[in-house]
């Protein structure tokens, strides 16, 4: 029975005892000690993460009614309050910090509370317990590591995913725009032979390419649900058919091919499916700072550095000198990138960290696993639409470049041998001359066969 206390607190009741709670708190006296254990951060689950909880619970009434184990009446009350929690209308009630009871079973009870609360204000003649009814044939144990599988499956199908293809598209539109722009190519930050833009750019179209399929391999560890295993794997206190029912239950949900673990003992006790996930998206988050930061380097100047793109001006970039423009759309990818390998290592930890039948780092794991993801998908989209969308190639800087390297004496080479070609090079550069006006001067070899073997075009390769 709930009683409310002059200080605008009520009185709820659990295992533990009493506890006091805001009046207008839907949740109950497990939360309310979770809140009082834990004010660690202002880190919280994210939307994506409640949802799933929400999505579960749901499924869990029904099942749990179809298999004869809960009253339809209390089955549809409990489906329709944890839809609603999927939907988000009772978000500002999940108040818990990330950093809790390593299984996430706060912010299951916190679930559970709220579920049960709004069924009373549903139906209130009918009777919904927070562990008898909400939480049936489930444990925290079981139920937090579904969430993390269906929440990053989700994310990553629906948000991420199609973020970089989208950029791994518009990175192919601009090679096959770039394709006749020929510049000086670098290695070691240093002089090379020339290549195209658009080969350049290539590279990174490949790089993105390479990322999404690294991820989508993922998805058949990812797929596979701990649900069913109640506290350590057996799955006791559940029915023997409930695990299958509720991927199948999800997999309707989501629309994604969900199935019940092949080893409930594995699936709760580690989290390596996340780890993998996470290495992907580090193994993505590395190739776009590589990209971002290629961009920045050609984009440099515009005056006085390398030069050869323009990227679209897209604010200010100084308090002090006016006129001045940086390329913040590329710094906000590296930094979200630097973020992603931060979240990595964490994820890392945390999988390495599991502790005999139970992985009790889950609610880290959940957290930076999703927001790798959600970050890298908001990144891969600014990225592609206010930054590669609109590159430009800067051709007359890029032509004056290649004239001047003196590493297109590089073609001389098999006609003349690597010593006088070094030296000529060498010579060129003290004097303060491009290669050809140097060989034209000493008479190296005759216009002709110098135009053509000096000719940047004539040492692209075919491919791009």
């Amino acid at each position: 029975m709930t009683k409310v206390t002059q200080a605008r607190q009520r009185m709820e009741r659990d295992s533990m005892g009493e506890m006091q709670v805001p009046e207008a708190a839907m949740y109950g006296a497990s939360t309310a000690r979770a809140v009082e254990n834990f004010p660690v951060s202002n880190l919280r689950f994210s939307r994506v993460f409640i949802k799933a909880l929400g999505h579960i619970k749901a499924n869990a009434a029904r099942v749990n009614a179809e298999l004869g184990k809960l009253e339809q009446k209390q089955a549809d009350v409990i489906e329709k309050a944890a839809l609603e929690v999927a939907n988000g209308d009772w978000d500002a009630h999940f108040i818990l910090d990330i950093f809790q009871t390593g299984s996430g079973t706060s912010t299951n009870m916190n679930a559970n509370e709220v579920i049960a609360f709004r069924c009373a204000t549903l139906a209130e003649q009918t009777n919904v317990h927070p562990n008898d009814h909400v939480n049936m044939g489930q444990s925290s144990n079981d139920v937090i590591p579904t969430a993390i599988h269906v929440a990053a499956a989700d994310v990553l199908l629906h948000q991420l995913l199609p973020a970089l293809q989208h950029l791994h598209q518009v990175l192919q539109q601009q090679a096959e725009t770039c394709k006749d722009v020929v510049k000086i190519g670098r290695t070691h930050l240093m002089d090379a032979t020339p290549i195209t833009l658009g080969q350049e750019i290539s590279g990174w179209a490949r790089q993105v390419e390479l990322g999404i399929v690294r991820l989508q391999n993922c998805l058949p560890n990812l797929s596979e649900l701990a649900q069913g295993g109640t506290a350590v794997g057996t799955g006791l206190n559940t029915h023997p058919e409930f695990g299958a029912a509720m991927a199948k239950a999800l997999s309707k949900t989501y629309a994604i091919d969900f199935c019940e673990a092949k080893n409930h003992f594995e699936a709760q006790a580690a989290q390596d499916a996340a780890v993998e996930l996470s290495g992907a998206l580090r193994g993505v988050a590395v190739s776009l700072v590589k990209i971002a930061n290629d961009v920045r380097l050609l984009n440099m100047g515009p005056r006085c550095g390398v030069g050869e793109i323009r990227v679209p001006a897209v604010q200010p970039g100084s308090s002090i000198m006016p006129g001045k423009v940086n390329p913040v759309i590329a710094e906000s990818m590296a930094q979200v990138c630097a973020q992603v390998i931060g979240n990595d290592a964490a994820i890392a930890f945390g999988g390495a960290s599991g502790l005999l039948d139970l992985n009790v780092m889950l609610p880290m794991i959940a957290h930076n696993l999703l927001e790798s993801e959600e970050i890298l998908a908001n990144a891969a989209m600014m990225f592609a639409d206010k930054c590669m969308l609109g590159l430009e190639a800067n051709v007359e800087k890029c032509e004056q470049q290649i004239e001047w390297s003196m590493s297109m004496v590089t073609a001389l080479a098999p006609v003349l041998g690597y010593d006088k070609a070094s030296y000529l090079a060498k010579k060129a550069v003290a004097e303060g001359k491009t290669v050809r006006q140097l060989c034209l001067d000493e008479h190296i070899l005759p216009q002709a066969e110098l135009d053509k073997l000096l000719d940047p075009r004539s040492m692209l390769s075919a491919q791009y």
